[in-house]
């Protein structure tokens, strides 16, 4: 079975890496409560990290290298395309050359994180109606707007949703007595 080379923004690997892993996380937040008990609170999928390493071998290792060095170096996240994962808007956060130099050898080691978009594109109409976001709904209305909120969401997100500080978003919302536990249900003003 032959696979497809692996691909970022503009680059293509001539072949694919030797080596590679992808790392799914799910942050899960412990808050005490009274008599010694707790309650566990879902903060939603985290980002994937994708990581591998291979080599360039032959002449033109080090150029190769160097082309690959340059994607790194540009701004803002891509397409990652790979054959057995699934394609994915990542940053490329890391590329190590991992061996003493050699001759025409190159070793390295790379790692990408998900972008999963959850910030982009997000807007709330300030003319009154509904603005469906990923999760819950924002409601715009002469108070303001508001978010309901669904599993997953934290103050921290919602705020980088909207536009708004941490600090911002607990001053509008000083119903919310401990920041770090909001419920499913519940409104939060963000505007």
């Amino acid at each position: 079975m032959e696979l497809t080379s692996m691909r970022y923004k503009g680059y293509t690997w001539p072949h694919n890496p030797r080596v590679y892993s992808i790392d799914f996380q799910r942050p899960v937040a412990v808050h005490k409560t009274p008599f010694g008990r707790y309650q566990l609170q879902d903060l939603g999928m985290g980002h994937r990290v994708m990581e591998g390493e291979g080599e360039f071998v032959g002449p033109g290792a080090y150029v190769e290298f160097q082309r690959l060095a340059s994607v790194f170096y540009e701004d803002g996240p891509g397409l990652l395309v790979h054959p057995l994962w699934q394609v994915a808007n990542a940053y490329f956060v890391a590329l190590r050359v991992e061996q003493a130099p050699r001759p025409n050898y190159v070793r390295y080691s790379f790692a990408f994180w998900e972008d999963y978009g959850l910030y982009n594109g997000l807007a709330v109409r300030t003319g009154g109606g509904v603005t469906a976001g990923m999760g819950g709904t924002s409601q715009a209305g002469s108070q303001g707007a508001c978010h309901r909120v669904v599993q997953g969401d934290t103050l921290w997100a919602l705020a980088g949703r909207y536009g708004v500080t941490l600090a911002e978003l607990i001053a509008l919302n000083p119903q919310i007595k401990n920041p770090n536990l909001i419920q499913v249900g519940e409104e939060v003003r963000v505007r």
